[in-house]
């Protein structure tokens, strides 16, 4: 199964794509928490990369313009995102699966486009309380880390588009979402994404939510996951920048998790916006580790 293959962890302490700080801290955190550890005791040979080089947030320009509107950061974030998809190639070349800690959501620019360059047939399964559609035009704030999934469809800066593939609609399905910008919802409506909103999940039951959504990604022969802490509630992850009351329980994540384990199609993964300043003696990066424990093969029985 799984363990046939090296685990590469890369620490991305990027906080470019938002407004809160402390993000940057969250591959410490994760690393703090035992992720190598817990992982080789279930079987894995784990290689840390250690951190990718990040500008510092005080020295690069904030707010640079794209068809007139404000987005901050956006030469720096694109800097930082050819790294990751770089780190990912080479990944991908060594036999590994990636393992990509945040920093904020905008990492997934380069992790998410290097796993699109494997072939046509790669899935994204975005897992977050937002679902990151906003554009320049759009977002009340600017920041990058909540027009991600649009720069990757290339409906964004052109800086922001990295790799040779773009994001189809058909590639990706949303879980999770609950809290979404009004000119967001309706770009997200037109946009052919399968989203399956915690209204979902309540009425049909975290189960049939994640099947239905390996369905959808049926035609795909890879997953790449990427999971916001912030899709977790803030009950069980508090320390995130962006907390959304009525996100998914500690077993609804743990249920996503065994349930991608048992499909063996994730072959790439973002564990991104812990931020350890918000957080409560770690907690949130102890439910990280615990979720990639069970991604990675931790059973009940």
């Amino acid at each position: 199964m799984y363990q046939s293959q090296p685990l590469g962890i890369y620490g991305v302490p990027m906080d470019l794509g938002q407004n809160r700080r402390g993000v940057d801290m969250g591959p410490s955190a994760v690393r703090y928490a035992g992720l190598k550890v817990r992982l080789e005791r279930l079987g894995w040979t784990v290689r840390d990369h250690g951190n990718l080089i990040v500008p510092i947030l005080e020295e690069v320009p904030d707010n640079e313009l794209y068809d007139g509107y404000p987005v901050h950061h956006i030469s720096a974030v694109a800097q930082v995102a050819r790294q990751v998809y770089d780190s990912t190639r080479a990944s991908i070349a060594a036999g590994e699966i990636s393992i990509f800690l945040g920093g904020d959501h905008s990492i997934a620019l380069g992790s998410t486009a290097g796993a699109l360059h494997r072939s046509d047939r790669v899935g994204v399964l975005w897992v977050d309380a937002h679902a990151d559609f906003n554009s320049p035009e759009t977002s009340p704030s600017g920041n990058l880390h909540g027009m991600v999934v649009r720069c990757l469809m290339g409906q964004g800066p052109p800086e922001l588009s990295v790799g040779h593939r773009s994001l189809r609609a058909d590639q990706v399905v949303m879980i999770g979402i609950r809290d979404l910008d009004r000119r967001e919802r309706e770009d997200l409506r037109n946009s052919g994404i399968t989203v399956l909103t915690m209204r979902d999940i309540d009425e049909n039951g975290i189960g049939d939510v994640i099947q239905a959504a390996l369905r959808s990604l049926g035609n795909v022969d890879v997953i790449h996951l990427s999971f916001d802490m912030d899709s977790l509630d803030p009950t069980v992850a508090p320390g995130v920048g962006t907390p959304v009351a009525g996100g998914l329980s500690y077993r609804e994540a743990h249920l996503l998790m065994e349930m991608l384990a048992d499909d063996g199609r994730v072959k790439s993964v973002d564990i991104v916006e812990t931020n350890p300043i918000l957080d409560v003696s770690n907690r949130t990066a102890e439910v990280a580790v615990e979720m990639a424990a069970s991604l990675f093969g931790q059973r009940i029985i």
